[in-house]
């Protein structure tokens, strides 16, 4: 049997969440399927500043709570080991990857200057059409999947204003993103980027499952994020969803 061995970046600095439950359910139905026997351990990144070596075949850094641009002290840590990664990769033909949800995937977009990252001016909650770029249509993650395809959206602030230059010097591509909208003041959201060969993030959480929304949407806080935000009908849509 083939042995896998995963990290997992827990970003949640504590906060109950439905995402690391669906990373490791998704980690058991792949390994089950595929016949495989996948080593996990999770690191505390937020909480105790852990971070893995480079000893893992591939690294998933999950999403979570609050601001991916205020300093909280880990930072330097878990980014030297995303610097790390890069430069194995680089120099080493058995490559090691690396998949980041929402909050870590703003936190990179930040640190490498890709785009704006900044405070949306309402909460996004919910289950929503992605749109695939160009690149995006051609991208193995996303090529097989429906124009547009839905994913839960779930956070507070928002990657835009992508930059051009920087995409270019590292090598990034952006992947999808929101609902464009050419008619109104609010700028589309960029939600999917392959930031090198070996690293590739979402803004959406492409782990959620239906179990994970129900429980949330029926939550009387999310519930009425939803309403106020969209409306009766959008929110008895996405439980229909």
């Amino acid at each position: 049997m083939h042995k896998f061995r995963v990290a997992i970046l827990d970003m949640y600095k504590g906060h109950p969440n439905q995402g690391m439950r669906n990373i490791h359910e998704l980690l058991d139905r792949y390994a089950e399927a595929n016949d495989v026997e996948i080593h996990k351990k999770v690191y505390d990144v937020r909480n105790n500043s852990e971070v893995p070596d480079l000893g893992y075949h591939a690294y998933i850094s999950s999403g979570g709570p609050g601001s991916p641009i205020d300093a909280e002290g880990w930072e330097d840590k878990y980014l030297s080991f995303v610097h790390a990664l890069i430069l194995h990769n680089k120099f080493n033909t058995e490559k090691k990857y690396l998949f980041l949800i929402c909050h870590s995937f703003q936190v990179m977009c930040y640190h490498f200057k890709l785009a704006k990252v900044c405070l949306r001016k309402s909460e996004a909650f919910g289950v929503f059409p992605m749109h695939r770029t160009h690149e995006g249509y051609h991208n193995r993650v996303l090529k097989k999947l429906n124009e547009p395809f839905y994913a839960v959206d779930s956070r507070k602030w928002q990657v835009i204003q992508p930059n051009q230059h920087a995409l270019k010097v590292m090598g990034a591509k952006v992947l999808a993103i929101e609902k464009p909208r050419a008619h109104v003041p609010h700028e589309s959201a960029t939600m999917a980027i392959q930031f090198t060969p070996e690293i590739f993030g979402t803004q959406f959480h492409p782990e959620a499952d239906a179990r994970g929304m129900i429980f949330y949407l029926k939550g009387e806080e999310k519930k009425q994020v939803v309403i106020q935000n969209y409306g009766q009908a959008k929110y008895d849509n996405m439980l229909e969803h």
